[in-house]
This record gives structure tokens, sequence and C-alpha cells, in this order.
């Protein structure tokens, strides 16, 4: 396999936010190295196989923009065969990626066919330079902007059908939560939403809910590490009179509440195991019984759950039942913790400013530019939590229309002297990478130069952080 990186020079690069990365395929070695010569000036950064299985590897491990691949290889030189099939492939692994084929052989009859399985385009070898980039430039803005729009879609689609901009989600690391949410939040699917304490768990599971067919029902959230173990079946399940002492009348469980709604359990870990089995029931049959009672009712409820822990360590350690697990996670959807989408920061920020501004009738107008940057190098171990909680106190402690950054409480001292090890490998990236860009005024070349970098890398890099 051969392996090309784009230089360092200044020429045109083939995305103006990043260089695409091209698989090519062709089993002619003099080929590749014709393409080689004609698209790593441009800024392309190649990959280059000789075989359709080469190729189907390298698709299945890195992430491509687009794909250029012969349709005739070494088993049969005229049919293109290979190629269809090759084109077929790819298709099937990611239905939205551009493919260009070329061919010694062209002809309508292997074009339509190519463009049958899924080929964007297609070129007669030998080709035209002109043409061949003209092809490949148009393939590759076609398939980011497609995905450009596709993000958007989902976010925007959230904030249509919620009609609240609580849900704030800009940041690069937080795409994978909106795109699962646009997709399994009309569904009745179980969902299980994972992340430290104060990320957001909860806001994301009003969200589902409100994209769901049941948001005119109920949603009813629970926070099952609150519940005594001694009353968790009446909590949930609800108890008849006399049922036990304090059972004075009879009282409807949280289940019962939710039916035909949405039922969200939070700190789903803490469960106690021999409660678990029974949870498992009402989901595996939709049946219960409230306590002291020997009449089944049959509930319907959508449920979702959270949980900071690691529920597959506990049940390797046998705290919580695998079966129950399978049934909860249907879906899991993992929320990064603050420090890894500082992107956010300011929106959220802007957001809570507004909240308690309006709620204790304070004229304030935003913050200062050293108590904005105090809170972009602060590590946040609270997350989103401890981040609605400063703005909170900052608004009450203002002494004028603007927070300073002695009104936010941050420890100073704390945020110059972060340790390293509660940041991970990908906030202090971005932190670099940001600091580079400033000093050299957004220059990419000499900010790579100075963190030791190729240009190509560091602008793969600004791209994954949304710089």
């Amino acid at each position: 396999m051969v392996v090309e990186h784009m230089g360092t020079d200044e020429k045109t690069t083939a995305s103006r936010d990043a260089p695409c990365r091209l698989l090519i395929a062709d089993d002619q070695p003099h080929i590749l190295e014709a393409l080689r010569l004609l698209l790593k000036p441009e800024g392309y950064q190649l990959e280059m196989v000789r075989t359709p299985t080469l190729a189907l590897e390298a698709l299945a491990h890195e992430s491509f923009d687009g794909v250029l691949i012969d349709l005739n290889y070494t088993r049969d030189t005229t049919s293109g065969q290979e190629g269809l099939d090759l084109v077929a492939r790819v298709k099937e692994m990611d239905a939205q990626l551009p493919i260009v084929v070329m061919t010694a052989w062209g002809n309508i009859d292997i074009a339509v066919e190519a463009m049958r399985r899924g080929a964007g385009d297609f070129i007669q070898k030998p080709w035209e330079n002109a043409r061949l980039l003209s092809i490949l430039r148009t393939q590759m803005e076609l398939h980011r902007s497609q995905k450009r729009t596709q993000w958007l879609e989902a976010e925007n689609r959230i904030l249509r059908i919620t009609g609240v901009p609580d849900f704030i989600a800009s940041a690069l690391s937080m795409r994978p939560v909106v795109e699962a949410m646009a997709r399994v939040g009309p569904s009745d699917a179980n969902v299980l939403i994972t992340g430290e304490h104060g990320t957001g768990k909860e806001v994301v599971a009003q969200t589902l809910h409100r994209l769901s067919s049941r948001a005119e029902r109920t949603l009813v959230a629970v926070n099952t590490g609150a519940l005594p173990e001694g009353t968790f079946e009446s909590e949930l399940f609800g108890h008849v009179k006399g049922a036990f002492t304090d059972a004075r009348t009879d009282r409807i469980g949280r289940f019962e509440l939710a039916s035909g709604g949405t039922l969200f359990l939070d700190e789903i870990a803490n469960i106690p195991v021999r409660q678990q089995a029974k949870l498992l029931r009402v989901l595996e049959t939709g049946e219960m019984e409230r306590v002291g009672s020997s009449k089944t009712q049959t509930v319907n409820v959508r449920m979702l759950s959270a949980t900071n822990a690691d529920l597959r360590t506990e049940c390797a350690a046998g705290r919580f039942r695998e079966d129950l697990l399978f049934r909860l996670n249907t879906v899991e959807i993992s929320l990064p913790p603050l420090r890894e989408r500082r992107e956010d920061i300011a929106a959220l920020t802007g957001h809570f400013l507004a909240r308690y501004a309006a709620r204790y009738r304070r004229a304030i107008l935003g913050l200062e530019p050293a108590a904005l940057q105090l809170m972009l190098h602060y590590g946040w171990p609270g997350n989103v939590r401890e981040l609605d909680h400063t703005i909170e106190r900052a608004v009450l402690m203002a002494r004028g229309d603007r927070i300073e950054a002695a009104d936010l409480g941050l420890n100073a001292q704390r945020v110059a002297a972060q340790s390293l090890d509660e940041m991970s490998l990908e906030t202090v990236e971005a932190i670099l990478i940001r600091k580079a860009l400033a000093r050299t005024g957004g220059n990419v070349s000499h900010a790579a130069d100075a963190l030791g970098l190729s240009r190509g890398a560091l602008y793969r890099r600004i791209e994954k952080y949304g710089l």
C-alpha cells in the first residue's frame, strides 16, 4: 500500500476547510504515479492501493472524502466487472461517499452501469488533467456540502420540533449526539444516556421526549439513586392500601403515571440488584403489579435511562444485570464532558446569562473579555451544571453591567495551572493549536511549523476540533 501525504507548499488546496482525503485504486504503478504527480500539488492527501481488496480494507479502517477507482484489474482487463463490483461494495460501506470511476476501455454501457451502482462520475483513460481535476473538485465539494447540510438539518430539526433553544451543541464532539437524537428521537426505542455528572443527560432525555410521538403525553423523571431500597417498588410500581404499615391509601407508581408517555430513570446504575429483575420484567412484558396487589396491569412506556457509571464494568462485577443492560440500551448516546466541547462554552454562557439576568432582573449586557478567557481555559470538573451555577452566581455578584473575571468565583491560579491529568489529549491539542493560530495571525503554515506538524496534519486537526 502506498500512502502519500500532502506537502507544506502554499499551493491551492482541494478544499477551503481542510485537504480532501482521496483513495485511489488502480493496478498499474505508472497510473498511480501520474495521479500522484497531478493531485498532490493540488492539496489532496492520497492513499493508493493496487487491488479492490486493499481498497475495501482501507475503507474499513480509515475515513475518506472520495474514491477514484479503475474498473479493470489483473483478473479481467476488459469487462470492468471487478471495478463495478467494487463500486457496489463501496456504496454498501458508505452510501454517501463520492466515487469517480476510470477505465481505458470505457464505453457508454460501462459508464451507465457504474452510475447505476452508485458512481458519481466517469472518466476515460487517458484523461484530460483539467477535466479530472474538475470532476474530483465537484464531487468533493458536493460531499462536504452534503455532510454539513445533514448536520445542520439534524440540529435544526431538534430545535424545530422541541421549540426550545436549551439544547446547545455546535461543537464537533457533539455531532454524533445530535445525529443520534435526530434519528432515534421519533422512535419508541429505549435509550441509555451516558456521561459524567453535569453533562446534560436530563436535557437530552427531555429533548428525546419532545421529538417523539409521545410528546403530548407525560414525561416522568425519577432519580433512582435517591430512592431507598425499601420504597423502590412502591415508588415505581405503586401500592394498594394496607400493603405495608404506612400504606394508608392506594398509590399510583411512576410506571402507571408515565403510561402512554416516557419514563426517565436517572442514575440507573444505583438500582439494587434484587430490584433489577422486577424492572426487567416490566420492560420485557409491559406487565406489573402494585405492591400488595395480585392484579396484573399493563403499561406502555418509552424508557430513557441515564448513568455516569460504566454499566459493562458493573455487569462484569455482578452489580448490574447484563440482560437488563441489553433492554435499556437499544441505542446508547454518550455525552462528552464540557472540557471536550469548549466551542460551546460561549453559547452556553450566553444562554444561562439571559436566563438569570431575566430571573433576577439584572441588566447584564455580557462578559468582559478576561472573564470569557478565564472560562474557556477552566477545566469545568462539574461540566455544564457547574457552568450554569457559575453564571447564576456571577449575575448576582456583578457590580456593573458586565461580568468580570472576579465575579465568576473561579480560582484563577487553578485555571493557569490546570493539571494535564484533568484534560484529554484532544483538549490539550486543541488548546495548543488555538494558541499557535492566534500567535501567527491565523497563518496555517507558520502555525504548523511552530507545532512541528505538516500543513496537512494541522488542517486535519483544525477540521476535527472545529477551530
